[in-house]
C-alpha cells in the first residue's frame, strides 16, 4: 500500500516537473523579463546532472547543494542566499524522501508546491544576478524509482535495502520518537552527495540532530564536501521557519511559538550563569507547562492544546544529556512538540492547510555557545 502511495505521488510530481520544466527552460524567464534573466536547469535524471556537473568541473565553477523536500520558504532561500555567495553555481534539490517517513506517518500530508518553489528560486536567482554573486544553476527533481532504484523505499525496521545509519547520534531525540527518521536523512543525503558532488552542502541550523548526524557522516565516510550550517530563520515572533508551518492556522499558529519562547527562557538561565540540567531547564518546563494549563482552562473552540515530546540540554557533539553543561565547550538546547488538531472551529476563523485537522510536528534548538 506505501508503495503504490509513492508510486502515485511520484506519477503526479514528474508530470508536473516535466511540464514545469518545459516552461524553465524555454521562456526567457519565469515571470517578468529583465537584464538579468536567464534560464535553470531541471533534471530528474541521474546521468544528465552528472555530465552537467562535469561540464562546469572543467571550466572551474564550484557548486554549493541545498538539499530540500520543496514547500520553499524563507529559510531555505537563505541556505541558497549563503551558498551563492560562497560558490559559482547553486543547486538545489527538491524530493520528499519516503524513507524518513514512519509506516504511521502522514507522508500524503506533506506540502507539495512545485510552481510556487521554481518561481521563488527564479526570483531569488535574478536578485543574485543584481548582486553579482553565483547564480541558481540546477534543480534537481528526482523520482523515488531514481533515488531508490532496485528496490522500492521501505520505512519499517530492520526494513529491506541500501540504508546509512549514523548510530548513536541518530536514536536520540527525535531518533526516539521517529526511529526511522535519521536513517532516512543519511541515506538520502548520502544519495544526494554522491549525484551531485558539490564542494559544499548546505543545512539549516533548525535540524540541529540533522546537521550533527550528516558532520558525522561526511567525516566516518570521507565524503568530499564541506558542510555548511546556517542560522535558523525566524518570524517576527521568534517561530522557527518550516514548511510544516502552513499547517497552522491563526489559533495554533499563535500558541506554536510557545517551543521557542521555553528555549529563550533556558537560555537565559545560562546566560545568568547555570550549568546545572534543572536549574537550566526548569524555566523551559515553566513556559510550556504555564502555556498548556492556560488553553486547558479554555473552551474547545478557543483553545490550540499541544504536546510536549522532549525538551533536551545535549553535548553539542555526541547529543548525549548533560547532567551539568561544561562552560568551555557549551551545549545544545533542543525541543520538539506536536500541535494538536483543533477540537472545534470557529465560523470564520482562519485556518491553515488540512484545515488544521493534520497534527503538526514543530522542533527548535539554540546553540549555548562556550563561556569563560
Amino acid at each position: 500500500m506505501a508503495s503504490k502511495r509513492i508510486a502515485q505521488l511520484d506519477v503526479l510530481s514528474s508530470a508536473t516537473a516535466l511540464s514545469t520544466r518545459a516552461k524553465i527552460l524555454l521562456s526567457p524567464c519565469l515571470s517578468h523579463s529583465t537584464p538579468h534573466s536567464r534560464t535553470f536547469h531541471v533534471f530528474r535524471e541521474v546521468a544528465p546532472l552528472r555530465k552537467h556537473r562535469r561540464e562546469l568541473l572543467l571550466k572551474g565553477e564550484t557548486v554549493g547543494l541545498v538539499p530540500t523536500m520543496g514547500a520553499l520558504h524563507a529559510g531555505h532561500l537563505s541556505l541558497a542566499r549563503q551558498a551563492a555567495a560562497e560558490n559559482s553555481r547553486v543547486f538545489v534539490s527538491i524530493y520528499v524522501n519516503p524513507t524518513q517517513f514512519g509506516v504511521n506517518e502522514d507522508l500524503d500530508s506533506y506540502p507539495k508546491t512545485w510552481d510556487a518553489d521554481t518561481h521563488m528560486l527564479g526570483d531569488l536567482d535574478k536578485e543574485l544576478a543584481m548582486d553579482g554573486k553565483g547564480r541558481i544553476e540546477a534543480v534537481f527533481a528526482p523520482t523515488s524509482k531514481v533515488m531508490y532504484p532496485t528496490l522500492p523505499p521501505d520505512s519499517t525496521l530492520p526494513g529491506k535495502g541500501s540504508f546509512v545509519t549514523i548510530t548513536p547520534l541518530g536514536d536520540v531525540l527525535e531518533g526516539r520518537t521517529r526511529p526511522v527518521f535519521m536513517r532516512g536523512v543519511a541515506t538520502v543525503c548520502t544519495k544526494l552527495f554522491n549525484i551531485v558532488e558539490a564542494e559544499q552542502v548546505y543545512f539549516g541550523q533548525k535540524d540541529v540532530q540533522q546537521t550533527v548526524v550528516i558532520k558525522r557522516m561526511v567525516q566516518d565516510f570521507h565524503i568530499n564536501t564541506k558542510v555548511r550550517i546556517v542560522p535558523t530563520e525566524r518570524e517576527p515572533d521568534g517561530l522557527a521557519m518550516s514548511s510544516r508551518n502552513g499547517y497552522l492556522g491563526e489559533r495554533r499558529r499563535k500558541i506554536g511559538v510557545v517551543l521557542s519562547q521555553a528555549l529563550r527562557a533556558a537560555e537565559a538561565a545560562y546566560r545568568m550563569g547555570k550549568r546545572g540540567r534543572d536549574d537550566i531547564l526548569a524555566l523551559a518546563w515553566h513556559v510550556t507547562n504555564r502555556m498548556g494549563m492556560e488553553q486547558d482552562a479554555l473552551s474547545e473552540t478557543e483553545r490550540a492544546r499541544f504536546e510536549v515530546d522532549y525538551i533536551s540540554l545535549a553535548d553539542p557533539e555526541t547529543l548525549d544529556e548533560l547532567e551539568e553543561v561544561d562552560a568551555s565547550k557549551g551545549a545544545i538546547l533542543s525541543g520538539a512538540i506536536k500541535m494538536l488538531p483543533l477540537e472545534a472551529t470557529r465560523d470564520g476563523e482562519k485556518l491553515g492547510r488540512g484545515n488544521d485537522e493534520v497534527p503538526v510536528r514543530l522542533i527548535d534548538n539554540i546553540i549555548l555557545g562556550p563561556q569563560k
